[in-house]
């Protein structure tokens, strides 16, 4: 059965919309205020999270800000804030989809299904696990090891390598990877490139300033290509 978190104060909303959810065969798990939402989204670890904005105890913006540090899971806004800016900043922080208050249960249910089953082919897409030299990287959960030694990566920097992997031999921009590991709204500021390809040679290299795996085109951009076996030393 898949988790949905519903973070909501609209006891009266949560009530029927939770109903309405299990029927459809989802578990609701369900928080009334943005700390408790927080503090359900790390214990539950859920598929999605719907989330409204104007609550107490932390707003839907601050809830959004900090899983998006943590986490990728999808987040579905529902909120009575229509305006173009509230939308425009729901999506740049990282927000899946934003429904406007009031709502159709049966729209609701189509978009997160939509959302659901997006992941569920990307997932498929790239569920091999790839192996290069002493690297094992597992595309579908998030995971990497130098030979038996899980490294940890942040939800950015695995994005980060993931888009490397996905167009290894190639120069990907630095324009293409804010796109793809931030979104289009970042994309003065490529600056977030050159400080993640820093830490993540700094995790999946064994000599970062001579990198086996990230290497720097200069003038154009980043480039997964390993190289598995060390140059010859002239004697």
């Amino acid at each position: 059965m898949v988790d949905l978190l519903l973070i909501d104060d609209d006891k009266a909303l949560t009530d029927l919309l939770g109903e309405y959810l299990r029927a459809r065969g989802y578990n609701v798990i369900v928080a009334h205020d943005g700390a408790d939402g927080l503090r359900k989204a790390h214990a539950s670890q859920p598929a999605l999270v719907i989330l409204d904005v104007s609550m107490p105890m932390r707003n839907g913006w601050f809830v959004l800000e900090r899983i998006r540090e943590l986490s990728d899971v999808p987040v579905l806004m529902v909120t009575a804030h229509n305006d173009e800016e509230s939308i425009l900043r729901g999506f740049a922080l990282g927000a899946d989809d934003y429904v406007i208050k009031p709502f159709s249960f049966a729209e609701l249910v189509a978009r997160i299904s939509a959302i659901l089953n997006r992941i569920r082919r990307a997932e498929s897409n790239h569920a091999a696990v790839q192996v290069f030299g002493d690297l094992t990287i597992d595309l579908s959960d998030k995971r990497v090891w130098r030979d038996k030694e899980l490294i940890h990566l942040t939800p950015t920097e695995f994005k980060l390598l993931a888009v490397l992997i996905r167009q290894a031999g190639r120069v990907v921009t630095q324009e293409e990877l804010v796109r793809e590991a931030w979104g289009e709204e970042y994309l003065e500021d490529v600056g977030y490139v050159r400080r993640y390809v820093w830490h993540l040679r700094r995790k999946l290299e064994v000599d970062p300033d001579h990198p086996r795996y990230i290497h720097n085109d200069r003038g154009y951009g980043y480039r997964f290509e390993p190289i598995l076996t060390l140059p010859a030393v002239d004697c």
